[in-house]
């Protein structure tokens, strides 16, 4: 995409896992929000985002590093 620079953070709640919500910022994160919306609206946890397959190489699978991220268990730097 020409666009090197981003960067997507997922909050979660500590003590329950759920996700609270993300920041993101970079191109076509328009395209990539409604996936925090829907997991937020079905109070998904840290857990259930782990285990859910994100296709390689798309923009959404810098949604599933930023979770892996919080417990730091990054596939790819």
């Amino acid at each position: 995409m020409g666009e090197p620079e981003g960067m997507i953070k997922t909050v979660f709640d500590a003590k329950t896992g759920e996700l609270l919500g993300a920041h993101m910022i970079g191109a076509e994160v328009t395209e990539l929000i409604q996936g925090y919306v829907v997991g937020r609206q079905l109070e998904t946890t840290e857990e259930d985002l782990m285990n859910t397959v994100f296709p390689h190489p798309t923009l959404s699978e810098m949604m599933h590093e930023s979770v892996l991220d919080a417990y730091d268990r990054v596939i790819h730097m």
